[in-house]
C-alpha cells in the first residue's frame, strides 16, 4: 500500500480506509506492507507528537521522514509531478519484496503520477476523491459551487495554491499505463472522472466497513445518549459538507436537537452561526464507539454535502446500526441512498424539512428504511463482500495478462 496519509497520520477517510483494508488482508493471511508520508500529514497541519501503534500481526508500516527540507521537496514534487528525495525512499521499500500487489491510494504529495511508475506485481490505484481531474481535489469550483465547468487554474488560485503546469502535458495518460486497473468507490465517481477527462478506464469496488465492527449496532439497549430527540450530521466542518444548511434549516425548527460530531477549518464560522441556537450541539470528534451510540438513537443521520463525494462512508455506517440517511441528491450520496433503499433525498430546504418531519413523527417508516439500509450494508458494504470484488479484480487482472488483452471493467 502506496499512500500520502495512515492512521494515526491521517485527516480523512482516505487513510482510514486504507488501514481497514490492510487490516482486512492480514486477517485474511496476507502479508502487508504499507508506505506513507509522516512530513506531508504534519506540513499540512497534523501533530508532530509520536502516537504508539501496534499493527496487527503481518502488517509492516513504513514511515518517510525527511531529513533535509521536508517542505521544499514537498512543494518541488507538487509542483513537478514526481518524487523528490523520499522517491528513493518509497522506491527501495517497493524493491524490498517481490510483492504480488502494490496499490496505491493518495499519491498527491508522494511525487503525484510519476510514482504509479515505481513498483512491481499487479499495480491498482483506488481514487478516494478527484486529484487525477481537479487540482483541488474534490471538484468544488472557486470555493463556491459544485464544478460542472472547467475552470482549473483560476479556480487554484483562488484556493491559494500554485498551479500545476505538469497535469497539461499528458503526464497523467502516461503514467496511467502503468496502472493495471483503477479503482473509484462509486458508479458515480467512475462517471464524473471520465468526464473530466480521465484516460483509463475505472472498475468500481464499493467502500467497506470492517468484520464485526456492527457488533454494538444491532443493540438498542442502553441509556439515551441525548435528552432529546435528535438529528445528527458526521464529519470533518468544512463549507463542502453543507453544515451550514443545516444550522439555517434548525434556526426555525424546534421539533429535535441537531448534533454536530466532527471537527475542521469551518468550525469557528458555524459556531458563529449557530449561536443563540440552543438546541443546536457541537460534539467536536468522537471516537468510533461513543459515535455509535450517536448513530443508533438518532432520528436519522443528515447529510448535507454540497460537492460531489466519491462514496459517502457515514451514509453506511449509519446503515450498519439501522439508523436512516437524509442526504442531499447530488453525486455518490444519491447513489448509495437510492439503490439501497435506506434513506430520503432532498433538493431544497422544504424537500429537507419535510424529510426530517416525515422520519421524526412516522417511526414505522424510520424502521422500515433503517432495516433496507442494514441489508444493504450486509450484502453491499460490510468486509466480505468488498474482500470477494478485491481478489476477484486481482484475478482478472492476472488471466487478462496471461491471455494478452485488457482487463473487463465492471
Amino acid at each position: 500500500m502506496v499512500t500520502t496519509f495512515y492512521p494515526p497520520y491521517n485527516f480523512g477517510g482516505d487513510g482510514i480506509f486504507v488501514e481497514r483494508l490492510v487490516h482486512a488482508l492480514a486477517a485474511d493471511g496476507q502479508q502487508v506492507h504499507v508506505v506513507h508520508d509522516r512530513d506531508a500529514y504534519e506540513l499540512l497541519g497534523g501533530s508532530s507528537a509520536d502516537v504508539q501503534v501496534v499493527h496487527p500481526p503481518g502488517v509492516t508500516v513504513h514511515t518517510i521522514r525527511r531529513t533535509r527540507f521536508p517542505r521544499w521537496e514537498l512543494l518541488i514534487s507538487h509542483q513537478l509531478g514526481r518524487p523528490i528525495g523520499a522517491h528513493k525512499r518509497i522506491q527501495s521499500v517497493l524493491d524490498s519484496h517481490e510483492f504480488d500487489v502494490v496499490h496505491y491510494h493518495n499519491i498527491s504529495l508522494l511525487g503525484g503520477p510519476r510514482i504509479l511508475q515505481a513498483g512491481r506485481g499487479i499495480k491498482l490505484c483506488t481514487m478516494h476523491d478527484y486529484w487525477f481531474v481537479c487540482p483541488m481535489h474534490v471538484l468544488w469550483r472557486n470555493n463556491r459551487e459544485a464544478c460542472t465547468k472547467r475552470a482549473c487554474v483560476r479556480c487554484t488560485l483562488r484556493g491559494r495554491r500554485p498551479p500545476q503546469l505538469w497535469r497539461y502535458t499528458g503526464s497523467i495518460k502516461r503514467a496511467a499505463r502503468h496502472v493495471d486497473a483503477f479503482i473509484a468507490p462509486s458508479r458515480s465517481a467512475c462517471l464524473l472522472l471520465a468526464k473530466n477527462g480521465f484516460p483509463a478506464p475505472v472498475h468500481h469496488i464499493p467502500d467497506f466497513l470492517p468484520k464485526n465492527g456492527d457488533r454494538e449496532f444491532d443493540a438498542r439497549a442502553g441509556a439515551p445518549v441525548h435528552p432529546r430527540p435528535y438529528f445528527l450530521f458526521v464529519g470533518r466542518l468544512e463549507k463542502i459538507k453543507g453544515v451550514q444548511v443545516l444550522v439555517e434549516v434548525f434556526r426555525d425548527y424546534h421539533a429535535a436537537d441537531l448534533l454536530i460530531a466532527g471537527a475542521g477549518a469551518y468550525e469557528t464560522e458555524l459556531r458563529a452561526l449557530a449561536q443563540g441556537l440552543s438546541h443546536v450541539h457541537f460534539l467536536g470528534r468522537l471516537d468510533h464507539a461513543r459515535l455509535r451510540s450517536f448513530y443508533r438513537d438518532a432520528i436519522a443521520v443528515v447529510v448535507p454535502s454540497l460537492c460531489f463525494e466519491t462514496f459517502g462512508v457515514v451514509v453506511i455506517e449509519a446503515f450498519a446500526t439501522r439508523t436512516p440517511v437524509i442526504a442531499h441528491d447530488i453525486g455518490a450520496l444519491s447513489e448509495v441512498v437510492t439503490s439501497s433503499g435506506g434513506g430520503l433525498m432532498y433538493r431544497t430546504h422544504a424537500e429537507l424539512l419535510e424529510a426530517m418531519e416525515r422520519l421524526r413523527t412516522q417511526p414505522t417508516l424510520r424502521q422500515e428504511l433503517g432495516d433496507k439500509g442494514h441489508r444493504a450494508y450486509l450484502d453491499r458494504y460490510s468486509e466480505a463482500p468488498h474482500l470477494k470484488q478485491y481478489y476477484a479484480l486481482i484475478d482478472q487482472i492476472e488471466q487478462a495478462r496471461a491471455d494478452g488483452r485488457p482487463v473487463p471493467v465492471n
